[in-house]
């Protein structure tokens, strides 16, 4: 039987994914040293209205709070034993809220990167990746989880861990990368690489993608390359309310609901199929993107002229 995320788009032409995590939980208290990660246990009801407020706002997929949630990163809080506990409470609490919905609402168990590089250049292997990888991947299956969700990475051999980490755990899964100003990631790779890529790997995605990077015109910029590569898996994208600055000591994104109900629909015109918010994005933000996707008509194909004039512009130095 097909896994729900599959279901859904086989019968819609479009999806809303959930907004940011991390900045979400800073706005609730979230300590600048504490990896969100451990508030699966120890600010559960927290968690939950982060799940919650997502949900009611209208998406249809949401990520567990689990994105930090591997061996490597939580050793820098003294906690790579505690892999599973983490990843299935996150999970389990994900999954509740879900069934609790009334309606088929997907839960997407995050994974994010290793924070190592991987070899030749640094000294993580693909085995030590693929393990830790796969230690989460249990443990977001066992807590209930639909599907995988792989974002921010930025190179192919950890990109091709997960993958393999995916088919260990025998989990459908979906995969993104981070992209900067130049239409890289940090380690170099381009969108027209990620494509190929997806299309080589013995255990593709259901869909992939670009999640972060800088503002949502840049991203949107990347996805028309991913379109323009003529793969036929889905797109997606989630890209950050805005650019990020320090205002009173803390970070704020400028990108207003009303921005980004505009990036909700240049990214459904240009044939993106699950469409959600990073850094910065709230309900409000959410909210403000279900209404225009599900009331404003559907466009032609956008140019990166009406990308720009209406998003505000591109950060890099290429832009229009």
């Amino acid at each position: 039987m097909p896994d729900p995320l599959s279901q859904l788009l086989a019968k819609r032409d479009w999806l809303m994914a959930d907004g940011a995590t991390g900045t979400n939980l800073f706005n609730m208290g979230l300590p600048s040293n504490v990896a969100p990660d451990l508030w699966n246990i120890d600010q559960p009801d927290l968690v939950r209205r982060l799940y919650r407020d997502s949900v009611d706002a209208g998406a249809d997929l949401f990520l567990t709070n689990t994105f930090g949630g591997n061996a490597s990163r939580l050793r820098l809080q003294g906690a790579a034993h505690r892999v599973r506990e983490v990843n299935r409470t996150g999970a389990a609490m994900a999954r509740d809220i879900a069934d609790a919905s009334g309606r088929t609402v997907v839960v997407a168990g995050n994974i994010g990167p290793t924070g190592e590089i991987m070899v030749p250049m640094g000294t993580l292997s693909h085995a030590s990746a693929v393990a830790m990888f796969h230690e989460q991947a249990e443990a977001l299956k066992d807590g209930g989880a639909d599907v995988l969700w792989v974002e921010t990475i930025s190179s192919e051999g950890e990109f091709r861990a997960a993958a393999e980490a995916a088919r260990l755990a025998d989990m459908p899964w979906c995969g993104m990368m981070s992209f900067d100003t130049a239409g890289r990631t940090i380690m170099g790779v381009t969108s027209a690489q990620l494509s190929a890529l997806v299309e080589r790997l013995p255990n593709p995605p259901i869909a992939y993608g670009a999640n972060c990077g800088v503002g949502a015109a840049d991203l949107l910029r990347t996805v028309r390359d991913f379109v323009a590569s003529g793969n036929e898996r889905p797109i997606i994208a989630k890209g950050n309310a805005g650019i990020p600055h320090l205002e009173d000591g803390n970070l704020h994104y400028d990108g207003t609901p009303a921005i980004m109900a505009d990036y909700a629909c240049l990214a459904r015109d240009l044939g993106v199929r699950i469409i959600g918010g990073c850094c910065g994005t709230t309900p409000a933000h959410l909210r403000a993107m279900r209404e225009a996707l599900e009331t404003r008509p559907a466009g032609p194909r956008p140019s990166l002229e009406e990308i720009a004039a209406r998003l505000g512009g591109f950060s890099s130095v290429g832009g229009v």
